[in-house]
């Protein structure tokens, strides 16, 4: 499972950044037609809204690959 850490600074990051972040994705673009698509799930559930906050502790799925937020 990836990990995505988030700033100090930050209380959440958004699914369509997370994805960049993690490698899922090489544009915001592509995140956001699979997002729109509903080939991504936010803690077992698809979510198809892009700016979707993901706080610590969540965990994004995407084509089999798992990535957990973490502060």
């Amino acid at each position: 499972m990836e990990i995505v850490k988030l700033r100090e600074t930050d209380e959440f990051i958004k699914l369509g950044q997370a994805m960049k972040k993690a490698g899922l994705e090489e544009s915001g673009v592509d995140a956001k037609i699979d997002i729109q698509d509903g080939l991504v799930k936010v803690n077992g559930e698809v979510e198809t809204r892009r700016g979707r906050k993901l706080y610590d502790g969540d965990v994004v799925e995407y084509k089999g690959e798992q990535v957990k937020i973490e502060k």
